[in-house]
């Protein structure tokens, strides 16, 4: 066995592509990751070769620019991107939700219109729900945007955009009572409003104001911002899909796809992890021996391999059915609730076999221990993945009394 996460049943397509994006982690990520992180220094350089690269068109169909593949060659990608630096993953994962929002959902017009330049990286994508006063309840959004002749004027704060700054075009989840009475179910009155945008920080366009970066933990170099709404006008032709009403499903479907890819960094990231921990593990010595040579510490490196194996088998699972076209929202919960969780158990395991040098920033692993924990609550908690899985078991064994 060369490595851990080998995925049988790939093309040769895919598995040049995927031989490509790891010979860009290892030569153009891993080596200047860590000191970015650092400065919390945004990777112009590393985007423009992941542009190089196709990788921000990976998914668009062909007759738009892009490469036309499917989730699971991206999220093969991303699990690869990830485990160079996950920051980068969130870059293009954020980018991928709005394209295949537009790819699924989008009119005629609106996928013309944006994804042969989100193919090429030319347009940038930001997607938006939570807000200041909500995390996972979505349905209690207070952003609202209401129709004023051929446009619709949106106002509210949202919360935690990643690629908030550099995004040019940010899917924004809105309250919208028309058409939607009073009483009506709070998932059927929201709509997901396209608004266009210039990268960057401030007010960006007339009633759009993204202020500063947030400062955070770990997850650096990624822009996450706030963004604000106040009479912020857009026209009517940039409600995705062209009828209010549908943004709950929709953005529930882009993060269905969503979950898929923050599995997949969950399990880059912890095969990163597995990497740091076996490899010092054999160069360190105590007791006259290399530390890797103790029972305690196999122990500990066979647990942190099959956490890694059985990851991203969920994962690459929870892709597959996707792309076949099924329902994948239980596969899709369980890949997220196992590969967070048990990315957070390999990176311990790997800070504690570090000892001492775990807790120097001059050490890998200590940027991985920051970064973890963002996997736990991204793109829904583990709570909310285990309603899900749940609620969705109780679907399909319920008991014939």
């Amino acid at each position: 066995m060369s490595r851990l996460a080998q995925t049988a049943g790939l093309t040769d397509i895919q598995r040049e592509i995927l031989a490509t994006v790891r010979d860009f982690v290892d030569k153009e990520i891993i080596p200047v990751a860590t000191e970015l992180e650092h400065r919390d220094e945004y990777p112009d350089r590393i985007v423009e070769g992941l542009k190089e690269l196709g990788l921000f068109g990976l998914m668009i169909p062909e007759e738009y620019g892009g490469l036309g593949e499917s989730l699971l060659t991206y999220a093969l990608c991303v699990e690869e991107i990830a485990r160079g630096w996950m920051s980068v993953s969130g870059i293009i994962n954020t980018h991928f939700i709005v394209a295949y929002m537009l790819k699924q959902h989008g009119t005629e017009e609106q996928r013309a219109a944006f994804l042969p330049r989100m193919a090429v990286g030319e347009v940038r994508g930001a997607f938006s729900m939570s807000e200041p006063g909500l995390g996972s309840d979505v349905a209690a959004i207070t952003s609202k945007g209401i129709r004023d002749g051929d446009s619709y004027v949106l106002n509210g704060q949202k919360m935690w955009l990643t690629n908030g700054g550099t995004s040019s075009l940010v899917a924004v989840l809105c309250r919208s009572d028309e058409g939607h009475p009073e009483g009506t179910a709070p998932h059927r009155s929201m709509t997901t409003f396209l608004v266009e945008k210039e990268p960057g920080f401030g007010e960006v366009r007339p009633g759009l104001t993204i202020p500063g970066k947030i400062d955070k933990m770990g997850y650096k170099g990624v822009d996450t911002t706030e963004l604000i709404m106040d009479g912020l006008r857009i026209p009517a032709n940039r409600v995705l899909g062209g009828t209010t009403g549908r943004g709950f499903y929709q953005m529930m479907d882009g993060v269905e796809v969503g979950r898929v890819n923050v599995a997949a960094r969950g399990c880059g990231v912890a095969q990163r992890a597995f990497e740091l921990g076996v490899a010092y593990a054999q160069q360190r010595h105590t007791f006259g021996k290399p530390i890797a040579q103790h029972q305690a510490i196999q122990f500990k490196l066979a647990e942190m391999a099959t956490k890694v194996e059985a990851a991203h088998a969920m994962m690459v699972n929870a892709a597959r059915k996707k792309d076949s076209g099924e329902r994948n929202d239980l596969e899709a919960g369980m890949a997220k609730y196992l590969a967070s969780e048990y990315c957070k158990e390999v990176v311990e395991d790997a800070f504690r076999i570090h000892g001492g040098y775990g807790f120097s920033k001059e050490y890998e692993i200590e940027r991985l221990y920051r970064e973890a924990p963002m996997l736990l609550i991204g793109e829904g908690t583990a709570e909310i993945q285990k309603m899900i899985i749940g609620r969705r078991l109780l679907e399909e064994y319920q008991f014939q009394g």
